[in-house]
């Protein structure tokens, strides 16, 4: 019998670097397909009946939340949005225990959160307001600096920023509260709030407890959009600014955050959150 004459070993080399070649391309482009772009979510124009999104974060978010539940469930007749506020930090632990569906948080995501998944969909910017109590008799305004020292604990007098002789109760947020923890980046830089004796940190994260503690020689501070129509509060100017104006020093942004991947409400809710629609829904009645 006459034996065949096997293939050149240059025929091996090179189906050995095709192969390489094809295993490589395939995987680049595996890793060149984008993860779920938070831009990419777009109003739907008709949902199911039935769907229901959970909500649950920042106290500084509530007003939010219910302006776009309203409406969104007026929109899409047979939805149901459930919203709650335990605080940022509650609000991201229900997310990855899966009890929620969308954390609402006034804070940006850590690293070891989003390498959890989560994704942080910007809803609108806000300003944290300082504030005492109408009936106080410390009218002036503080510079950033001044604000800084009365929250550390440094400074403990209301004489020694113009006021009367008198000790400055500090209402301080618990620190689950995104507020706080946006407080101490932008406010603090950073660095701890004291825990001087004049300090009292509440138990829970509430504004409405928080504005009541004031009395007439309290500070404290919350979202702008929460305190701009009490009545029984007044805010503070900062750096001769109030929280409305473009350049107030005290601004944030706020995020709605969800698990990837996102489910078909989660979906809908984020693209009619961040549409003109849901942008101008969020201020109603604020």
């Amino acid at each position: 019998m006459t034996q065949k004459n096997a293939p050149p070993p240059i025929v091996f080399i090179l189906i050995f670097f095709a192969l390489i070649g094809s295993g490589y391309w395939y995987f680049l482009k595996r890793e060149s397909v984008p993860s779920i772009n938070t831009a990419s979510f777009s109003p739907p124009s008709s949902l199911p009946s039935g769907i229901t999104v959970r909500i649950d974060g920042s106290t500084s978010m509530v007003t939010i939340n219910q302006n776009l539940k309203r409406t969104f469930e007026r929109q899409f007749l047979g939805t149901n949005v459930i919203t709650n506020a335990n605080g940022s930090q509650n609000g991201i632990a229900d997310l990855l225990a899966g009890r929620t569906d969308i954390a609402a948080i006034s804070r940006p995501l850590t690293a070891q959160e989003q390498s959890q998944g989560l994704v942080a969909v910007t809803v609108t910017t806000d300003a944290i307001a300082i504030v005492v109590g109408k009936a106080n008799p410390f009218n002036g305004g503080l510079t950033s600096a001044q604000a800084a020292d009365i929250f550390q604990g440094k400074t403990n007098n209301w004489s020694a920023v113009g006021g009367n002789n008198g000790t400055i109760r500090v209402i301080n947020r618990p620190a689950i509260s995104g507020t706080h923890q946006a407080f101490k980046e932008m406010v603090l830089k950073g660095v701890s709030f004291g825990t001087t004796p004049n300090i009292t940190t509440l138990q829970r994260d509430a504004t409405t407890p928080l504005l009541q503690a004031l009395g007439t020689d309290g500070i404290g501070y919350a979202t702008f959009a929460q305190v701009a129509n009490q009545q029984t509060v007044r805010v503070i100017p900062i750096d001769g600014l109030t929280p409305d104006a473009s350049n107030y020093p005290f601004q944030r942004q706020l995020y709605y955050v969800y698990k990837n991947p996102p489910n078909l409400g989660v979906q809908a809710f984020l693209g009619y959150a961040t549409s003109v629609q849901g942008q101008q829904a969020m201020i109603l009645n604020n």
